[in-house]
């Protein structure tokens, strides 16, 4: 393809999806992919990114809110069959450059300057968790609702909670970050707000007059912006309350219990040590992740693990780690087989490289995690730490 045909395609892509504009002093990205449930193509990266710097140092724009009206999904990750499709090709490049492009935008949303605000309704998973999770870094929100279902579901095609992800998962209370790492399990609103992975809850009949307010409210700072949004928001002890009835808070002693073992053999041997006959709660909840376990990708659940107890460094250490890994995940890992067997094919039956995670060696884990780029020529060598 010619560089003009593929700038044109570009343009399009983008301007079609990702739609950008400063209103009230309000920079706005709205992500409008809803058949794709706005998984992020390169295209639509790269709109965020020229966004944001525009924005960056622009006294006019006070704070930036990233949205969807498709209220199915804020955004369901990236763009997965492209990314199948590319390997399949051959295309190297292709997927280094989606994933360099998008771990840039997630630093720049973690590192960025002004307050940053996700509305998160519906699916918000993979990608979807790194446009959104560094907005507590920033002074802004990550505002669930109702609708929200969040997740780093990766292990179940192979991969692992990238985009910078098991830098804030290394940080939720105990084991929660491993858990869902490892598990790949989906929270919803109030599980979000007990892990630390929410700021605050909106109710989803509230979105519309949220959005009309933004648009024409009177806002002398971003942070104001904020503040406002936290005043409209569910009172903080009704959230809290709600967080505390949530299923990871009435899981958490077991999560803690099983998921603090130092690896994923320990943690499924632990789980299976409850007795699964068991009528309690907690020999029901063990029988069932120990379905969800023997189910994952082996090898993509120890590096996953792995990865979050690397994550405790700079989001820039991590971002780089994760490129490396996505090299190794493509080549030597599982996520094609899962791809295939959960996206492509649907068969539901992955050949995982290693049948069983008792089979997963530390040397075969401390393999994914080689880099194929010396420090100085890493693409990713220039993020500030």
């Amino acid at each position: 393809m010619s560089q003009e045909a593929t700038a044109s395609t570009f343009a399009a892509d983008a301007g079609q999806y990702v739609l950008t504009q400063v209103t009230n002093r309000i920079g706005f990205i709205e992500l409008d992919r809803p058949q794709a449930l706005n998984a992020l193509s390169t295209a639509m990266i790269r709109a965020m990114q020229a966004a944001l710097d525009a924005w960056r140092d622009d006294p006019e724009v006070l704070a930036v809110v990233v949205h969807t009206r498709h209220v199915r999904a804020f955004c369901a990750g990236g763009d997965i069959r492209f990314l199948y499709e590319s390997y399949r090709a051959g295309d190297q490049a292709a997927l280094d450059t989606f994933f360099i492009d998008e771990y840039r935008l997630n630093h720049t949303i973690f590192s960025y300057p002004k307050p940053y605000v996700a509305l998160l309704d519906g699916v918000v998973m993979g990608g979807g968790m790194g446009i959104s999770q560094g907005a507590h870094r920033t002074g802004g929100l990550r505002v669930v609702s109702s609708t929200t279902r969040m997740a780093m579901p990766e292990t179940r095609i192979g991969f692992f909670p990238d985009v910078g992800m098991g830098w804030f998962l290394a940080r939720t209370p105990g084991a929660l970050g491993r858990y869902l790492a490892v598990t790949g399990e989906t929270i919803d609103a109030d599980s979000a707000l007990y892990a630390g992975l929410a700021d605050v809850l909106i109710d989803e009949s509230a979105r519309p007059a949220l959005l009309d307010a933004l648009l024409t409210g009177s806002f002398a700072s971003g942070e104001a912006l904020v503040e406002w949004i936290r005043r409209a928001a569910t009172p903080c002890g009704e959230a809290q309350r709600g967080a505390a009835r949530s299923a990871l808070a009435v899981a958490r002693a077991w999560i803690d219990q099983h998921f603090s073992r130092p690896s994923v053999a320990a943690i499924l041997a632990s789980l299976e040590s409850v007795p699964l006959d068991a009528a309690d709660a907690p020999g029901e909840w063990a029988g069932q992740i120990v379905g969800v376990l023997r189910e994952r990708s082996p090898l993509s659940m120890a590096v996953s693990l792995e990865a979050v107890s690397l994550a405790e460094g700079s989001m820039a250490d991590v971002l780089r780690r994760d490129l490396d890994l996505t090299r190794s995940s493509f080549a030597e890992g599982d996520v094609i087989e899962g791809i295939r067997a959960r996206i492509i094919d649907k068969d539901n039956d992955p050949h995982w490289r290693f049948a069983r995670i008792e089979d997963v060696s530390p040397a075969d884990v401390q393999a994914m995690f080689k880099s194929p780029w010396d420090a100085d020529e890493h693409p990713l060598r220039a993020l500030p730490d």
